[in-house]
């Protein structure tokens, strides 16, 4: 089982979390994982994160769902039961990144939220955060969430355009560590990506 590495989290659906964890998982020299994929129109988060970090090993879905929703209506609609045990943290020697499904009160199941599973893998958490109007709402009741079952926030990263106010308010109200600004990245590619998080993202945080 994993011991070390970093579950990716975030604020809301699609939020930039495969993106962010494409690039971290790259930038680390770590395997990924997505334990939950819901929806398959169009490709997988593994498949992405397959394409924006080639030399990284990405390890099969414990559930692969076909609709595009929250993983216990997913698995109802695919008539599926999410099993725990089936959740729990692959074997691999290098660090891993996990990627959650949505933000961190998802349900997997009725009785288990994502922030439930992020307890019992024991990792901590990146939160990823848009800077959008919202995001200091959206954002500090996500850390509160985290911390009030015991995961420990290694920082939030942001996706978009400079906020300075609102990443600010969030760093020092959230008592967080601000992990660097993710920029929209048109066009999205592999070396685009790591390039940008080279220069973006404070890796040297989280080695």
């Amino acid at each position: 089982m994993a011991k070390r590495g970093y579950i990716v989290t975030g604020t809301d659906t699609d939020v930039g979390k495969t993106v962010f964890a494409a690039g971290l998982a790259a930038a680390l020299n770590a395997d990924y994982w997505k334990p939950a994929q819901a929806g398959t129109d169009g490709g997988t988060d593994s498949e992405r994160v397959a394409r924006l970090a080639p030399g990284v090993t990405v390890l099969p879905e414990a559930y692969c769902l076909a609709t595009p929703c929250s993983p216990h209506e997913a698995a109802r609609i695919d008539g599926v039961e999410i099993a725990l045990e089936r959740l729990a943290l692959p074997q691999t020697d290098k660090m891993l990144v996990v990627e959650g499904a949505g933000g961190v009160l998802v349900p997997y199941r009725m009785d288990v939220l994502a922030a439930d599973i992020f307890a019992h893998w024991g990792l901590p958490a990146i939160l990823v955060a848009r800077t959008a109007l919202g995001t200091i709402n959206h954002t500090l009741l996500s850390i509160e969430a985290l911390r009030a079952r015991g995961v420990a926030v290694a920082g939030v990263a942001f996706i978009g355009e400079e906020e300075p106010v609102a990443e600010q308010a969030i760093v020092e109200i959230g008592k967080v560590e601000h992990l660097g600004r993710l920029p929209i990245l048109d066009p999205l590619d592999a070396d685009g990506l790591a390039r940008a998080f080279a220069v973006s993202i404070r890796t040297d945080m989280l080695a």
